[in-house]
């Protein structure tokens, strides 16, 4: 099975073209293929493309425990990446289609730098999901551990909870996402967002990734991190996003529709050995 590497910020996908996994990739091949120690390492999988009609872009996005997530903004700028080196697609705009809505990219730089029109973000409890009556989920509360935490809730095509906080860090996030994640307000599970105000033109957020854990990087997270600091009036339009793995410059008109852009890095390529997926309990391992 041939592969593809890259990372963006430290967010790292593999890419398989559907011709090379003809058998699918279920979940447990999945969790082999990323596990640290035992596969390749990655946090998630891109299979695509799927040739589309108009010329349009097609990819799923499996995260490391073998779940599939909607939309992912690192995900998809590796992905535009990866079209452009395979010659699928040159520097002008194109679009991708993923379950959580179509965006449209464009790759500048010789492939290093990807933008990404991430679509409209919506704060709308429906949307989201979050529990509960229709309504915009902005300065909520949640007790975890016998700590009251504010929260504002969004969704970019896969949701979010985003925690602003005077501090923020490694320790808080490995400790509080995984527990706000399956939290029953959220019945598809969210990312987990700690921020941090720095001025009107930067914050700084700590990611708890559904279905990864902690992450270094994460451009759907930067998205609903920047517009919710726009939102609570904290942040202007223009917001550089700094995350342990760097930084993605992050644009929303008043509708809050995100316009996203960073570097993405080419990594490695390679054959999977047929051995990966079929090492006993190595799936259950995640």
């Amino acid at each position: 099975m041939e592969f593809y590497k890259y990372h963006g910020l430290g967010n790292d996908y593999i890419v398989i073209e559907p011709g090379q996994a003809e058998d699918g990739l279920e979940p447990g091949a999945i969790r082999r293929i990323c596990h640290r120690q035992c596969g390749l390492g990655a946090d998630g999988i891109l299979l695509g493309p799927f040739f589309e009609e108009n010329g349009v872009f097609g990819v799923r996005i499996f995260n490391p425990d073998g779940s599939e997530a909607e939309k992912s903004g690192n995900g998809l700028r590796i992905f535009a990446g990866y079209l452009y080196d395979r010659g699928r697609v040159s520097d002008k705009p194109f679009a991708i289609n993923t379950i959580g809505g179509r965006v449209t990219a464009q790759v500048s730089d010789a492939g290093h730098m990807i933008s990404v029109e991430m679509g409209q973000l919506s704060f709308t409890s429906t949307q989201i999901p979050v529990t509960g009556e229709r309504r915009e989920v902005i300065n909520e509360s949640m007790v975890i551990g016998g700590q009251r935490l504010g929260f504002c809730a969004a969704t970019i095509g896969n949701p979010h909870c985003v925690i602003v906080s005077d501090e923020i860090s490694m320790d808080q996030t490995r400790r509080l996402g995984p527990v706000i994640e399956t939290h029953e307000m959220f019945p598809n599970r969210t990312n987990v967002q700690f921020a941090k105000i720095l001025d009107r033109a930067n914050l700084a957020i700590e990611i708890w990734e559904r279905g990864a854990g902690y992450t270094l990087a994460s451009g759907s997270s930067a998205s609903a991190a920047a517009a919710v600091a726009r939102r609570l009036g904290l942040c202007d339009a223009e917001i550089s996003v700094h995350m342990p793995g760097g930084q993605l410059q992050i644009r929303m008109d008043d509708h809050y529709h995100i316009h996203m852009s960073g570097p993405v890095v080419r990594v490695a390529r390679g054959e999977i050995h047929r051995e990966v997926l079929d090492q006993p309990g190595i799936a259950d391992l995640f």
